[in-house]
């Protein structure tokens, strides 16, 4: 008796845990058929985890796809998968090291010899919570995941206005309400996770104020935070927490797949231009808060990031 109550409680236990895990990974995904024919895509961190789910999705809609990233093995490889799953030939990738001012300026200067127009440039490869420097001596993760792709951007204005209507898509994260910038000490760089943080709320201010700063000239711009993604972030740290990470990943987190499903949506959807400069997740606007909505302190961050990357 005590025996088949035990099995039976175990039975609806078990049943109750993963009816409450598939809600909680529960996720929307972008049902906007556009096609993008003739566009120039930019995806930064393309060769793998949701910038390649990206990739892939974009290039599906006909797309002219280019991955940005420093491993040139690593994208050579996911440029042939892409092409298969994207059923598009037109997939290439080109060396870009973020952690590297010199690198992302001869970047550009190549990219905007070689390309006609830039429609679509999506900002997402990213820095984990690393105690680390770029070349140039600024944390590796506000270097790296604001300081990297703040300059990128600016550098690729011109195209991106004369392909005008065009877009910037730039991810972040719903970690960035656990800080707030210090200007005396933007280079923080001694709590990891906290770094990171403020390195995420960046990039919250820096879409906003770009899309303030593009008003009225085609250029919209967006910040995404993907959700919880099942990606490999976790090669930064030691076997022990990649095992642990894996077993919480595989539990809570959603697969690359589903976490990209935001970014094409700020893409491609016409509904998301209704709400440039805004936050989004899970296919649809989020309401960020207070502190993260300051129209001064991403002005000011704006600035200071002119001053860092001496962009005249």
């Amino acid at each position: 008796m005590w025996l088949k109550m035990y099995i039976l409680f175990t039975i609806i236990t078990s049943l109750v845990c993963y009816l409450i895990l598939k809600w909680m990974k529960k996720r929307r995904y972008c049902t906007d058929l556009k096609r993008l024919d003739g566009n120039t895509v930019l995806i930064t961190g393309g060769n793998a985890g949701i910038g390649k789910e990206t990739a892939v999705a974009l290039a599906m809609r006909g797309a002219r796809v280019i991955i940005a990233c420093r491993d040139v093995d690593k994208a050579e490889k996911a440029v042939r998968e892409i092409k298969i799953r994207g059923h598009n030939v037109n997939v290439h990738h080109m060396e870009l090291d973020l952690a590297n001012m010199c690198s992302i300026r001869d970047f550009c200067k190549t990219f905007l010899q070689r390309e006609k127009r830039l429609d679509i440039l999506i900002n997402n490869a990213a820095m984990p919570s690393v105690l680390d420097w770029t070349e140039d001596n600024f944390s590796m993760c506000f270097g790296v995941n604001h300081l990297g792709h703040f300059l990128l951007t600016n550098l690729l204005l011109g195209h991106l206005k004369a392909s005008a209507p065009s877009r910037v898509v730039t991810l972040t994260c719903s970690n960035y309400k656990y800080q707030k910038l210090d200007f005396q000490d933007l280079n923080y760089n001694l709590l990891p996770f906290f770094t990171y943080c403020r390195s995420k709320l960046a990039n919250i201010y820096f879409s906003q104020e770009l899309d303030r700063m593009m008003e009225g000239k085609g250029v919209t711009a967006y910040a995404v935070h993907p959700g919880y993604v099942q990606s490999s972030w976790t090669y930064h740290y030691s076997i022990l927490f990649r095992m642990l990470m894996q077993v919480i990943m595989f539990m809570f987190f959603v697969p690359c797949e589903m976490g990209a499903q935001t970014v094409v949506y700020c893409a491609v959807s016409d509904e998301a231009a209704k709400h440039s400069g805004g936050y989004f997740t899970d296919c649809r606007p989020a309401t960020l808060r207070s502190f993260a909505r300051d129209a001064g302190v991403a002005k000011k961050l704006w600035e200071a990031s002119e001053r860092l990357v001496n962009l005249a």
